[in-house]
């Protein structure tokens, strides 16, 4: 992580192996780094937030990605592309750093190296097979994140007997996010029965009115059961990273 990177490196000052302008130069360095004519990264993302920028694979060429990625691999244990097609990376996966994994459901690219102590509490679910891509990149994110995450899919209003036989299971967890296409009622049905923060997914499945995702949306973000926060249209990684974020909380 880049924090214990500045640690190491200020002893190193301390103790005299390197000298201060060597360490300076670092620092400067430090802050966003140019990558071609096409990137700066933010370097100090983990420092500032507690996880690494986060690369958004979809339209970007493959020479970006394998950029990108190994100069991120360099300076950090933990690196996350998320909708990077299978295309994508059967172009590239040779040239990634040899911990790279690709996970094709979520289509997400994954290099962890950090040894973290994961907290429980995160379920996903989600409300029919198709929903599981974007649960997925929720769930995936999440774990990358430091955290246990519990998986509850295909548990929909159509057969809500499916969702209540695991009552027990949703009533333990702390924070729980749910991703649904359709009419988006899942995430309503959810929050009325725990007492934890529900964070929406609404997803592009679904027939011509569902407006590719539209409809769901709307339905989250009108939803008469207090305590959901609502993400956009297929957005997992956002989820996943909220759900994080909250798990940790009793941490500060």
């Amino acid at each position: 992580m880049e924090e214990n990177r500045i640690k190491e490196l200020l002893e190193s000052v301390r103790s005299g192996k390197v000298e201060v302008d060597e360490a300076l130069d670092s620092l400067v360095r430090l802050p966003y780094e140019q990558v071609g004519d096409f990137a700066q990264l933010d370097m100090h993302r983990g420092l500032r937030r507690g996880f690494p920028e986060v690369v958004f694979g979809q339209g970007k060429t493959a020479e970006q990605i394998t950029q990108i990625v190994n100069r991120l691999s360099e300076r950090n244990e933990r690196v996350l592309v998320t909708r990077l097609s299978a295309e994508v990376y059967a172009q590239i996966r040779e040239e990634l750093p040899d911990d790279a994994v690709y996970h094709q459901r979520p289509r997400a690219l994954v290099i962890n190296r950090a040894n973290l102590v994961c907290r429980p509490g995160i379920l996903v679910a989600c409300a029919g097979t198709a929903d599981t891509p974007v649960a997925e990149e929720a769930a995936l994110t999440a774990e990358l994140m430091g955290n246990q995450v519990e998986r509850l899919y295909d548990v929909g209003v159509a057969g809500l007997h499916r969702l209540l036989d695991k009552l027990p299971m949703l009533r333990q967890a702390r924070v729980i996010v749910v991703a649904a296409g359709m009419e988006g009622a899942l995430a309503s049905v959810v929050s009325g029965l725990v007492d934890a923060p529900v964070i929406a997914v609404p997803t592009s499945v679904g027939y011509g009115a569902s407006f590719h995702g539209l409809s769901a949306l709307l339905a989250m973000l009108n939803s008469c059961s207090s305590g959901i926060a609502v993400v956009n249209i297929d957005n997992g990684f956002g989820a996943g990273a909220m759900a994080a974020m909250i798990n940790r909380l009793d941490e500060r």
